[in-house]
């Protein structure tokens, strides 16, 4: 199993909007959050700059309450996508790897793994020197790692970039949907919650 990070197994998302949505308007209402929402679906890079030409803020403002919210996880982490320790148990006990390739920086990455406890076999993150999703750069890379088979893994992630990346590497992509954020991930499955991926995995 490719797993993405964030908004996937760790559910960082809320925080992360109310974050980005902040530093625009102190008390922010459902219509900015979810405006937040959707771009932050596509990246948080992209949201930044885009809200910051959108807002009239600046793009440093922004970048500061974003990354704020990595150092508020340190002490207090966001919680664990529900489903994803089940899931990560039944790829573990089916022989399987777990394996996460993130856009987030390597110490980043490692404090929200550990934090959370997340039983993971190995990781690569873009700013090691790859390119990010939908590059399948970081796949082939894990598949290369681990001597794996496209045909045998799954990538799942909650973004539309995830589900290409799997694609473009070979591997079957499982977009895992967020409640009122329509996205478009071509012929990719799609699952509401990570217990739906259980009965894929044998698919």
């Amino acid at each position: 199993m490719i797993w993405d990070l964030g908004g996937t197994l760790a559910d960082t998302y809320p925080d992360v909007d109310r974050a980005l949505a902040s530093a625009i308007v102190p008390r922010p209402g459902q219509d900015l959050l979810s405006e937040v929402a959707l771009l932050t679906r596509i990246s948080s890079s992209h949201a930044i700059s885009t809200l910051a030409a959108r807002h009239e803020v600046t793009e440093r403002r922004l970048r500061t309450a974003y990354e704020a919210t990595k150092l508020h996880w340190r002490e207090n982490p966001p919680p664990v996508m529900d489903g994803a320790r089940e899931l990560l148990a039944a790829v573990g006990e089916q022989g399987g790897l777990n394996l996460v390739a993130t856009h987030r920086e390597r110490e980043s990455a490692q404090a929200l793994v550990e934090a959370l406890d997340l039983r993971i076999d190995d990781m690569v993150c873009a700013p090691d020197g790859y390119p990010r999703k939908p590059d399948p750069a970081m796949a082939l890379a894990l598949l290369e790692r681990h001597a794996l088979a496209p045909e045998e893994c799954l990538a799942v992630g909650d973004r539309p970039a995830d589900v290409a990346a799997a694609a473009a590497a070979g591997v079957r992509g499982v977009l895992l949907e967020t409640p009122g954020v329509p996205l478009e991930a071509g012929g990719a499955a799609r699952v509401g919650a990570l217990r739906e991926v259980l009965g894929l995995l044998h698919g």
